[in-house]
């Protein structure tokens, strides 16, 4: 996920990190109450292997329509305070449901539900499962939701989340029964184990195609030590695509058919749809084109941004960013590269993937990738013609912590404030 700082969900988990903490610290305080104006160069790079799928588009999401991209220079945006009436404790995470009410996930381990009000000033807790959650790792704790595509009817849900003794990832099923959801009704998808107390993923998704995408970083320490995201036998380090529709065999899921690879044998998990990836902390689908988009957090010099597609190998451990992995030369046959990197300088260190604007606030801005930096507070935009990034700017100059991206049924994107008070902020004109 994000690299946030003590006492936060730390992505990064790098030994440059955990020894300077302290200054750490300080440095985030600078960056909320200030900001900074300087931003990092991002070279535009390109695949070095033919695009292969991306999710099959289903119906479109609440509120999108296919409005034409934008073209040209990206516009000037501000960040706008909404819902100031609210306050929230180390946010990871906001989703709107189809019935306009916004849902917030706290790292501890609770889920929040507001309506969507200008001036709304509670929340009510919709599920508390703080006694399930290990949240003792700066990385650890609730870290993903989904709401099931039928929600609205069967009132299903998803969450991410860590657990202790032994270590591992929860994803888990839950139906709320009204207006909340009872910690004790709880259906274990999956569980992974996590080696180390950080590089946790926690992104949950469901894709255009209905089937359930989970975000898993390679299980920590430094430079991938038992080289998970590299192994098609083990899911750390990968995007995996199941379908929660019903089960299989011994497991609470089922793998489509159509994975890329389904049937491989000799102990390669069929539940892979991509690899390579260091601590993909959130990724988003398009909502026109059904294409998936992650920022996966780097070492200690690049943050890369992924066009991920099925069966793609994004490179690490052998690669961060665009460069081969502490410099010199390294074998990048069958890798992908990022759609765009930038190095961790200027007060950057954790990149935090967000979502392709399909709003109205911002015409100039549609079709556009957003996305930021947790330690800098800078919030980026780029253009990409499937070939090259054509455009890319800073849309908001060091802002601060910046926890994570939302989308709303109209398309518009949020921004999360992890520290302090978790103020929810909109970009607008």
């Amino acid at each position: 996920m994000i690299t946030l700082r003590p006492p936060a969900v730390m992505p990064r988990g790098s030994a440059r990190g955990m020894a300077h903490l302290s200054a750490i610290l300080a440095l985030i305080l600078l960056l909320t109450a200030c900001g900074g104006d300087s931003t990092p160069p991002q070279p535009a790079v390109t695949q070095t292997s033919a695009p292969a799928e991306t999710p099959s588009a289903g119906s479109a999401s609440p509120g999108s329509t296919a409005e034409p991209d934008a073209a040209g220079p990206l516009p000037d945006v501000r960040l706008q305070r909404v819902f100031p009436g609210l306050g929230f404790s180390r946010m990871t995470g906001l989703y709107q449901a189809p019935d306009g009410r916004f849902f917030v996930l706290e790292q501890l381990g609770r889920i929040l539900v507001f309506e969507d009000r200008p001036d709304v000033s509670e929340s009510q807790v919709f599920l508390d499962i703080r006694s399930k959650v290990d949240a003792s790792g700066g990385e650890m704790g609730l870290l993903g939701f989904a709401l099931a595509p039928d929600f609205a009817q069967s009132g299903v849900f998803y969450v991410d989340y860590t657990a202790g003794n032994p270590r591992r990832t929860v994803v888990s099923r839950f139906t709320a029964s009204g207006a909340t959801a009872d910690p004790a009704n709880e259906s274990i998808i999956l569980e992974v184990g996590q080696p180390f107390a950080n590089h946790n993923g926690g992104q949950i998704a469901f894709g255009p195609d209905g089937f359930l995408y989970i975000a898993l970083g390679d299980g920590g320490s430094q430079r991938d030590p038992q080289g998970n995201g590299q192994n098609l036998n083990a899911l750390l380090g990968k995007i995996l695509r199941i379908d929660v529709s019903g089960s299989s065999g011994d497991r609470a899921y089922s793998v489509p058919a159509d994975n890329p690879f389904a049937g491989r044998g000799g102990g390669v998990r069929e539940e892979v749809w991509a690899y390579g990836f260091r601590n993909p902390w959130r990724f988003s689908f398009d909502r026109q084109t059904g294409q998936l988009w992650a920022g996966d957090v780097g070492q200690n010099s690049f943050e890369e941004v992924d066009l991920v597609t099925k069966g793609g190998n994004y490179g690490w451990n052998v690669m961060e960013g665009e460069q081969c992995l502490g410099g010199g030369s390294c074998n990048r046959d069958g890798l992908t590269l990022p759609v765009i990197d930038y190095p961790t300088s200027g007060g950057n260190c954790s990149v935090t993937g967000g979502f392709v604007y399909r709003g109205n606030a911002i015409p100039a801005l549609r079709g556009a990738y957003v996305y930021a930096d947790y330690c800098g507070g800078h919030v980026w935009g780029l253009r990409y013609d499937g070939s090259r990034v054509t455009e890319e700017d800073t849309l908001v100059p060091g802002a601060f912590a910046i926890s994570s991206f939302a989308q709303t049924n109209t398309g518009e994107l949020y921004v999360l404030n992890y520290t302090g008070s978790g103020g929810i902020y909109q970009l607008v004109p």
